[in-house]
């Protein structure tokens, strides 16, 4: 069977072709579409150990046991000294990796978009194959659950890319980033694996919809990247078998809705934490630390966040603080893992004020009656970096087309947001915005595209 696969930073989704080559996304995740792009596991070597039993070719399950061995020994030693039993569940993907998580902050490993890592710089090869055991594990849940609902083997499949994983050394992070996610597709048992730009994807599932050609603006803001492509489409350009030419400019860099996130989280969050206070001599307290925290989807931030160094810094701090509570509270959250949870907060208020001018962030999970109010015009105020990065992209997609677009096709959680609707509109002027799926417009077209290319 034939599938595109979203394999998000945010959500991971899966389509196919019904008899009647309509696309059908399937309910991957409690009955829905898309399934959160998380995993926790109780110990991390044992998200090796999954990979290990559940690769089905003999060959390549061999191979892999032989390049693992050590981790796969350190996950046998786990097992015995947690009492951990063969039956018992140690891998969590979804909803369900968010409860686990929830539960036990301190617990475990948790890792939210693992996509957003994919490319980046510096990696040792140890983290390079830990980071492609995390993607196996999920692409496996998600290709399983789908052959559930499917009743069918899927064997080939198109995965939506971004036009660069990173800023920097771009074509080397693609390079990186592309083999971790095809080496994991091999593992996961899919035969045949093939590549889209998720912009691209966006746009042959809008040109599904026009009764008349139009050059678009396909803006894609997801969860880590945000790509824009200026494509040609409609009634006569859908059924050719060659689409480059229609694709006449694109560009792409790794600020998604996550960064959105990470400001938020770190400008009017990380106060309650004590980053805005004084320090006892009356100079400003350090904040590269506090911006760690939050940087989760940042492998350097979160390794400096993590290091035992950044241990006795918080100490020094607790000790020359002017606000030792905060510093005190600032310690917790540390200690028990909690800054995903923090992040997830900021997330969700940001969803909230996509439609609410305020609201009120509950933090009671770090401290009882902790809280705060944030406005959008807040919001807005935080994201106004990132924001303007979005739109320099959005502009340089026209630019290299050398043309305006007669619309501007938006997609993409973050792309319902009022405010990067009015940021589009004060950029481009009188052009109409229109909206798609911002969730499922990207696997719909890389279902249609999978359709062509595996037919």
């Amino acid at each position: 069977m034939i599938t595109g696969f979203d394999f998000g930073t945010s959500n991971c989704a899966m389509g196919v072709l019904s008899n009647q080559q309509d696309v059908q996304l399937l309910p991957i995740e409690n009955g829905k579409a898309f399934m959160p792009s998380t995993l926790y596991a109780l110990d991390r070597d044992l998200i090796t150990e999954q990979v290990a039993l559940q690769i089905s070719n003999p060959e390549e399950k061999q191979a892999f046991i032989e390049q693992r061995r050590i981790a796969l020994n350190r996950a046998r030693r786990v097992r015995d000294e947690e009492g951990f039993s063969p039956n018992e569940t140690s891998l969590f993907v979804g909803h369900a990796a968010l409860a686990e998580y929830f539960a036990w902050p301190g617990e475990g490993y948790f890792v939210k978009s693992p996509k957003s890592f994919l490319g980046a710089s510096g990696l040792s090869d140890s983290a390079i194959h830990f980071f492609e055991d995390i993607v196996t594990a999920m692409m496996m849940a998600v290709k399983q659950r789908s052959q559930a609902i499917t009743q069918q083997d899927i064997t080939h499949t198109v995965i939506g890319r971004p036009v660069n994983f990173q800023g920097l050394n771009a074509e080397q992070s693609n390079e990186q980033a592309l083999t971790i996610l095809t080496r994991a597709a091999k593992r996961a048992g899919f035969k045949g694996v093939e590549f889209l730009f998720e912009p691209i994807g966006a746009a042959l599932s809008y040109e599904q919809k026009l009764t008349e050609d139009k050059t678009v603006l396909v803006m894609d803001i997801g969860g880590g990247t945000t790509d824009c492509a200026m494509v040609r489409m409609g009634p006569s350009h859908r059924n050719k078998d060659e689409r480059e030419q229609d694709f006449i400019g694109h560009t792409g860099e790794r600020i998604g809705g996550n960064d959105l996130d990470i400001q938020l989280a770190g400008q009017h969050l990380m106060p309650l934490f004590g980053m805005l206070s004084n320090l006892k001599n009356g100079l400003p307290m350090p904040t590269q630390t506090f911006w760690d925290a939050v940087r989760t989807n940042d492998v350097g931030a979160q390794s400096a966040f993590n290091d035992k160094n950044t241990t006795a810094l918080l100490q020094q701090l607790y000790r020359d603080t002017s606000e030792p509570d905060l510093i005190k509270r600032f310690i917790k959250l540390r200690n028990e893992k909690q800054n995903n949870h923090l992040v997830r907060s900021a997330e969700q208020t940001k969803i909230v004020l996509s439609n609410d001018l305020h609201t009120d962030v509950d933090l009671g999970y770090i401290e009882d009656s902790l809280s705060c109010t944030l406005s959008r015009e807040q919001l807005a105020s935080a994201i106004d970096r990132p924001l303007t990065k979005m739109m320099g992209l959005m502009s340089d997609a026209i630019k290299q087309a050398g043309t305006k677009p007669d619309l501007v096709y938006v997609t993409g959680g973050s792309g319902q947001s009022p405010i990067i609707r009015q940021a589009i509109a004060q950029t481009l002027g009188d052009i109409a915005v229109v909206d798609g799926d911002h969730f499922g417009s990207v696997a719909n077209g890389l279902t249609v595209w999978a359709g062509r290319v595996f037919a």
